[in-house]
């Protein structure tokens, strides 16, 4: 655990960049069914990870997401650590719990702990 397990791309234009990834990359998109407007990336065969496309609001960058075993224990290793959280613990319904933060360069993460029971 503890690697980079997704990575989220953000538009305001979700059609257009799709088709944009899709001529360039060959990259597959597939709506989610979820509780808000989200799209699945699958980048291709073999290695490499996959990623989601979502409206762009206030985070206005793409964000690598961390799977960790402990998100509180993590958030608290952030702060101790001169980090700082900047979306709190949230559940993602049926998927598990997210926050981000900033490290001390302000660069921005993503930390995600599955649990099918999360609500």
């Amino acid at each position: 655990m503890n690697r980079v397990t997704h990575f989220d791309i953000l538009a305001s234009d979700p059609e257009k960049v799709q088709e944009f990834y899709s001529k360039v990359f060959g990259w597959k998109f597939e709506k989610w069914d979820g509780p808000m407007e989200y799209w699945m990336i699958m980048t291709g065969d073999g290695p490499g990870i996959d990623g989601g496309m979502g409206l762009k609001g206030p985070q206005s960058s793409n964000v690598n997401t961390i799977s960790v075993e402990n998100l509180e224990k993590t958030l608290e290793n952030v702060i101790a650590n001169g980090g700082e959280v900047i979306a709190p613990k949230s559940a993602i319904p049926g998927i598990g719990w997210f926050a981000m933060f900033k490290d001390s360069e302000d660069n921005v993460f993503g930390l995600m702990q599955d649990d099918p029971k999360a609500k």
